[in-house]
Formats: C-alpha cells, structure tokens, sequence
C-alpha cells in the first residue's frame, strides 16, 4: 500500500452506513486503509491509535455528537480532516464553523462523496505547503435555473452558506455554487473576500455601509445589492480593522 494513500476512520453508530460508505471509499485510488467507530467514545481511541487522515464523522449519534466530537480535534497536534456525513442539513453552517472540509448528505451517493474527497486532497495540499494557488480566482462556477455558468468573482458582493453549498449574491442576481462556504473562504482569501460569520463571506471591496444594529450588533450594507449582512461579535473587530475602523 502506497503511503501517499490516506487512511480514513468512519464514524457513525448504524452499521449498514459505514458499510456503505466503506464500500464506496475502497473503490476511491486515494483511500488506503478504512477503519470504523460506532461511537463517540470508540472514536476517540480509533482516533488515537490509528491517527487517520480523514475522518467521516456522523452528527447524531448516542453519547458524544458529532459536533462535540469535531470539537475535540483541537486538541490534537495533527487533526484529521473532517467531512460530515449526515441526513440533517441544519447542522450544516455550525459544522463548517469548526472547519469541516464538506458537509454531505445521506444517502451518500459515489459522486458526492468523490467532490467531498477532492476538497480533502486540496486540503492536503495546503497542508504539505504545495497548493496555494498561482494568481487570484478568475471565475467562480455557478449554477441558476439549472443552467451551469461562470461569473467574474469579482462581481460576487458577498456569499451565503447553504448547508453543503453556497449561494453567490451579485449584482444581477443570486447563484448557486457547488461548494462549502469553508471551501470558499480558502480560495478566495487573496481575492479580497472576509468570512464576517458562520454563515456569510463578503466581498470587502464592495462594502458601502456599516450600520450598528440595536443591542451593538453590527452589519454590513453593499453597493451592488440591497442586504445586510450580519457580522458575528467574535469576528467584529478583525472586519473593523479591515475596513480601517479599529
């Protein structure tokens, strides 16, 4: 077995998804060795013997969730990357806020799940110093009325999480993107773009207003489109440094 394949750990408490999911990671070329858990407290001594690559975590499972579980990897000098497998996708922005590399969900199909593991191999790649990428985004794939596009990124004024998705709001209208807003928020660091909240990547250069909501929440107001975009108090004075405001 190569030791550029990644092995991967399987967590989720119903034996018929891990076999599935098994299944369609053996028939990947960069899966290597595939282990399973059906708990949170058997995960955590997979996690610690095997020290997998990648980690497939369910979210609701008895005992420790998945959420509780993802928090934990903090703790580890060398976290796996983490991809949520699950059939509820209200989870999906509070996962990506502990860095999910993609949120997919059940049941799983060998397409999806291949998109999954590409953004574990870019993820990799930045890991190993290789990836970041020469030269800014030029184009962002979208989709609209079920017609695939591509738009300038620089006329995105700022991006929405929607589970494992995003929607690109511009001038002319809202796309769809087939990627995470975690996703997102790596590729398009150098382009100009901030992640303000959980659930929202904005285009600093077309920021026009910051309104101070009551109870001092702050919002963010754009030239090219009429919204407001909410900044979460954590992120509150890196936006205002940005913006020359501190």
């Amino acid at each position: 077995m190569g030791s550029n394949l990644w092995s991967a750990l399987i967590v989720d408490d119903e034996p018929p998804i891990r076999a599935e999911l098994r299944y369609l990671l053996e028939r990947d070329g960069r899966i290597g060795a595939v282990s399973e858990a059906g708990n949170g407290a058997e995960a955590v001594e997979r996690l610690l013997s095997d020290r997998p690559d990648v980690l497939f975590l369910d979210i609701q499972m008895p005992g420790t969730s998945g959420i509780r579980l993802a928090e934990t990897l903090k703790n580890l000098r060398h976290p796996p990357a983490v991809v949520f497998v699950t059939a509820f996708s209200e989870y999906a922005a509070e996962a990506f806020e502990l860095d999910a590399v993609d949120y997919v969900l059940k049941p799983v199909e060998e397409s999806r799940l291949v998109r999954a593991l590409d953004k574990v191999s870019a993820l990799m790649g930045v890991r190993r110093g290789e990836a970041a990428p020469v030269g800014k985004v030029r184009r962002l794939a979208v989709e609209r009325n079920g017609q695939h596009a591509f738009i300038p990124v620089s006329d995105v004024c700022y991006i929405e999480a929607r589970a494992d998705y995003a929607s690109a709001f511009c001038a002319g209208g809202a796309y769809l993107v087939s990627e995470s807003i975690s996703s997102l928020e790596r590729r398009l660091a150098g382009d100009g773009f901030m992640r303000v909240h959980r659930s929202y990547l904005v285009n600093m250069d077309e920021i026009h207003d910051v309104v101070v909501e009551r109870g001092g929440s702050m919002g963010l107001r754009f030239s090219c489109v009429e919204a407001t975009v909410p900044v979460s108090r954590r992120r509150a004075a890196e936006v205002k440094g940005r913006l020359g405001l501190a």
